[in-house]
């Protein structure tokens, strides 16, 4: 077995203001994760199911959307308004009972207005009833890898087996960004017009003037207050959750201080460009005695900016490696560690070809290593 070889390489150590971990939040529960990286930025009780309130509608938004992808529907499909749906109460559209109101027109009044009614509206005319519709939900986020979601009903109203995650809902907001791209332009709506009746988009964050557009609010009085929201600046992205605050005015301004310090204090930055050495391996036998090892992508990573000058980078491989060597083999392992954030690791290649020595070079090195063993 040829020994492992820990090589440092170049030790490229870049800085942050503080490590992710020394943030807090007086949410009872939160999540801040920057999309791009998937770096989760901080966490607090992020997996315990907790009453989501209206936050749970991205989920009835889900599965509407999912119709639409499919062709089970289009935005002109007309939904038809039962009496459970217009009696609703809480956070309304007005539907009236007997109506029809089209798809695209739901979306709009789940989104900006909160309503509970058009929720039920969707549940009932895409799976029948509400309950029928709670369960297929249910199920679906089990797929989505949404494990702390359970669903009893389509509105996010108070129901002790009606739960999320933190988690689970910025999983569920970035699904419906990424995958759902036509659709997403609705959440930025920042005010709908049903039935003479003008309502706001309840979103505090769309008006800070921070990149903001999307997503969704919610509070009962179990839950609190709570936001699932998004912003975009330059070329990264910041998803949160934070349920549990006290009031609307506690709500918009922690959400607004987490996205700030998100955006303020990291960065994305390219730390190795492609077919960079990032080291030298020995080689057994060969015309060479070393071959550089390099990264085939270049790699970019979010860093803190207190901490750009404690990046730590090194490289590991077993070796000598055996002559030849063809280049573009995978050969190694390149680790990165950021202070306060979790470690990443990228393959490394040969960054050339190694022929096997000629005769005389491996009769010389058969002979050095005969006399290192006699000694």
């Amino acid at each position: 077995m040829r020994p492992k070889y820990l090589l440092s390489a170049a030790a490229i150590w870049l800085a942050t203001t503080l490590p992710a971990s020394a943030f807090d939040t007086i949410a009872r529960s939160a999540l801040v994760l920057d999309q791009a990286s998937g770096t989760v930025l901080l966490a607090k009780e992020a997996d315990i199911p907790i009453p989501p309130a209206s936050m749970s509608k991205l989920m009835t938004l889900n599965m509407l959307f999912e119709a639409l992808q499919d062709g089970r529907v289009n935005l002109d499909t007309e939904f038809t308004v039962s009496q459970k749906a217009s009696q609703k109460g809480g956070s309304k559209m007005f539907v009236k009972q007997g109506g029809r109101v089209t798809v695209e027109n739901l979306i709009r009044g789940i989104i900006v207005q909160s309503g509970n009614d058009a929720c039920i509206v969707v549940a009932e005319n895409l799976a029948g009833s509400e309950a029928d519709f709670a369960r297929i939900m249910t199920a679906r986020a089990r797929k989505l890898g949404m494990n702390e979601s359970t669903f009893a009903n389509a509105t996010g109203w108070p129901d002790p087996n009606h739960r999320m995650s933190a988690r689970d809902l910025v999983t569920l907001a970035n699904r419906l960004m990424t995958q759902f791209p036509e659709y997403y332009g609705y959440f930025a709506e920042e005010s709908f017009t049903w039935a003479d009746i003008t309502q706001k988009n309840r979103n505090p964050l769309l008006d800070k003037g921070i990149g903001a557009d999307g997503l969704k609010t919610g509070h009962t009085e179990e839950a609190g207050y709570g936001l699932v929201g998004t912003a975009r600046q330059d070329d990264r992205r910041v998803i949160l959750m934070i349920s549990g605050l006290n009031t609307a005015d506690e709500r918009a301004r922690e959400a607004e201080r987490l996205m700030n310090w998100a955006f303020r204090q990291f960065t994305q930055e390219t730390l190795l460009k492609a077919g960079k050495n990032v080291a030298q391996a020995e080689v057994w036998l060969g015309a060479e005695t070393t071959v550089g090892l390099e990264v085939a992508d270049d790699i970019s990573a979010l860093i803190p900016y207190s901490s750009r000058d404690e990046i730590k980078m090194s490289v590991t491989y077993e070796g000598p490696i055996q002559a030849p060597v063809a280049k573009g083999t995978e050969l190694g392992v390149l680790n990165i560690e950021i202070p306060g954030l979790p470690s990443q690791s990228y393959p490394v290649y040969a960054s050339s070809d190694v022929q096997y020595a000629g005769l005389m070079k491996r009769l010389t090195v058969s002979a050095q290593k005969l006399q290192g063993a006699l000694r």
